[in-house]
């Protein structure tokens, strides 16, 4: 059976952006579905039309009740790169859809600006909050950005000067590959250009020089707003390195506090997942802001007591016990935990130390003592002062 839903990418010129072939598919369309830019611009094919649904995840339901006609849906450039391919893709089987892609957004800033794809971090923030940008904020680094529309420049320029990027060049690529194609250049610490809604956002990131840089993963202590009560710097990156964050992975952060580990872990890793299970409602809320300023939107926190808190959550890939450490809790995130998932916990207590050592003869592992010092003012010379010991135990499900 051939494919009966053709997904078509579409530049800013319309029809003269596609193949002969591709067109003729198009023509012969029973129903065409898209947003009415995507209308206006192919307004001479006779055939039904259909705009996104809303919600938009009702586009499934809306397709398939279209099953029997020839349909196409329109995309812009690269239906599969942060668009609406992905997800029919993923709800439809290979033999019902074939893709028709134009060249991305990406591909053509790129071109515009002089810059090597491969060197770019590519990123959107369509339907996503604007701070989906900082992980990938450091000094040199050229960022080509999806955008949500008019204000979204604005309130990146915003972003970027507040963390000390207020020198980085700033590019609006309005239009591209059309006759009404526009370009804005600009700083983001004095950006003030009216752009139109639909355009990209290219960024060549320039740090001040007395401002130091943020790391992708081992963000410093003070990022975080707490309490107190977090898992500390060292012990983070030791964490983790023994979680494994993998692309579109899911973390559960037991007893998750300010949600330290939790936002590492999705700032390591791209379209990661984490879910949080804290009881506290005022940790809960600074796991939130945290995830906000420091770029972590995929946090969910769940409130709740393990293990009963971990019931119908989704299933994880890797799970972190900060808090809420028992035999019970365990039994429970290791029954959940996928094939290759990987389990990591943390005690500071004796009480909870004793839980570690009986669950590494029980199951394996790797089980370390882990003694951090820190360098600090003796009077007028300095000293080591240490941190609680900690001990970690780590396991991988297989």
């Amino acid at each position: 059976m051939s494919a009966w839903i053709h997904i078509i990418g579409m530049g800013d010129n319309g029809l003269e952006s596609l193949t002969p072939a591709t067109r003729c598919i198009l023509e012969n369309a029973d129903v065409i579905v898209g947003a009415q830019r995507h209308h206006d611009l192919t307004s001479e094919i006779a055939a039904d039309r259909l705009s996104w649904p809303s919600p938009f995840h009702a586009l499934t339901e809306t397709l398939e009740n279209l099953r029997g006609n020839q349909v196409v849906v329109l995309a812009t450039g690269d239906p599969l790169w942060y668009s609406v391919g992905v997800s029919i893709a993923t709800k439809f089987p290979a033999r019902d859809v074939l893709f028709h892609p134009q060249v991305s957004a990406f591909q053509l800033a790129a071109a515009r600006m002089h810059w090597s794809l491969g060197d770019v971090e590519t990123l959107t923030v369509h339907g996503r909050p604007v701070e989906t940008i900082l992980p990938f904020l450091a000094p040199q680094q050229k960022l080509i950005v999806l955008t949500a529309g008019a204000q979204t420049p604005h309130e990146i320029a915003q972003i970027l000067t507040a963390r000390g990027y207020g020198k980085s060049k700033m590019t609006v690529l309005a239009h591209m590959g059309g006759a009404a194609e526009q370009r804005f250049d600009g700083l983001a610490n004095t950006w003030a250009h009216r752009v139109p809604d639909f355009h990209s956002l290219a960024i060549d990131c320039v740090l001040e020089s007395h401002i130091s840089p943020q790391p992708r993963i081992g963000l410093p202590d003070d990022a975080f707003i707490s309490d107190g009560t977090m898992t500390k710097r060292d012990i983070r990156a030791l964490t983790l390195s023994k979680l494994m964050p993998m692309r579109g992975a899911t973390l559960w952060d037991i007893g998750c506090g300010s949600g330290s580990v939790a936002i590492e872990w999705l700032r390591a890793a791209p379209n990661a997942r984490a879910i949080g299970i804290e009881r506290r409602a005022d940790r809960r809320s600074m796991a939130l802001e945290n995830a906000v300023t420091l770029g972590g939107a995929n946090l969910t926190v769940v409130d709740g007591i393990v293990p009963d808190a971990l019931a119908d959550l989704a299933a994880p890939d890797a799970v972190f016990i900060g808090g809420g450490l028992s035999h019970a809790t365990f039994a429970t995130a290791w029954a959940a935990l996928k094939t290759h998932g990987r389990l990591v916990a943390n005690a500071v207590t004796l009480e909870g130390e004793a839980v570690l050592l009986d669950l590494f003869a029980q199951h394996g592992g790797d089980l370390s003592r882990i003694a951090v010092s820190h360098a600090e003012p003796v009077g007028r010379l300095t000293g080591w002062r240490a941190a609680m010991p900690l001990t970690q135990w780590s396991i991988v499900k297989l």
